[in-house]
């Protein structure tokens, strides 16, 4: 994928962060907020009874959608400490985008109104080693989720950083993002209107904590 694509993307990304819609408590913040209960093991431990469960089955109304790996270590109403019906969840190896992926987005957009796309990737993404280690397409359709991770790897390698898997994990995220704005024009619209933000971010399965991914050098969390 070509650079100018992922720095005009993030450049977007930049633009809805700081428009009204992330103003008061934002749903980033509400996410962030989530995630540093579950690091602390302080969950709040709401939103999963019989009375929320009542109430979902009159509707809904999810405040963000988290696009993640299906890696089973990345829950993410967990990881964000969100009872049901909070998120709109879309999970794939790699969390890589095809069109599937973007027309759930678009349906979470235009009919339930959600604000917000995580895209979260992950620390030791299976997905993207594979993508890595492999000497050829992998047989099946397997090979149609490392086509996607490619551009990632080639550019991580191009990088010569001493934790090049890590620095695929980013780069993948990144492409994600960029492919989500470049593939839809609906998403495209309502994020250069300050109406719709998209995040990259990156899940640290060690440390438990989420943290924006930005262009330039990776910055490790603090344990």
């Amino acid at each position: 994928m070509k650079k100018s694509v992922i720095v005009y993307a993030m450049l977007l990304v930049s633009i809805a962060a700081a428009s009204p819609v992330f103003a008061a408590v934002s749903p980033l913040e509400r996410l962030l907020a989530g995630n540093r209960r579950f690091v602390a093991g302080t969950l709040a431990g709401r939103g999963t009874g019989g009375k929320r469960r009542m109430e979902l089955a009159k509707g809904r109304r999810p405040f963000a959608i988290v696009l993640a790996c299906s890696d089973c270590r990345v829950p993410p109403e967990m990881i964000f400490d969100q009872g049901i019906g909070g998120l709109f969840v879309i999970r794939d190896a790699g969390n890589v985008a095809d069109p599937v992926v973007i027309g759930s987005i678009e349906y979470a957009v235009e009919h339930l109104h959600v604000p917000l796309l995580v895209v979260l990737g992950h620390s030791g993404c299976g997905a993207v080693k594979t993508t890595l280690e492999a000497r050829r397409r992998p047989a099946g359709n397997v090979g149609s989720i490392t086509d996607k991770i490619l551009p990632a790897v080639v550019e991580a390698r191009k990088s010569r950083k001493k934790d090049i898997l890590n620095e695929a994990v980013q780069d993948n995220v990144k492409n994600t993002c960029s492919e989500i704005v470049r593939r839809s024009g609906i998403i495209r619209k309502l994020v250069a209107e300050g109406k719709f933000g998209i995040v990259a971010a990156e899940y640290y399965t060690d440390t438990g904590k989420v943290e924006p991914v930005v262009s330039g050098p990776r910055v490790p969390p603090k344990k």
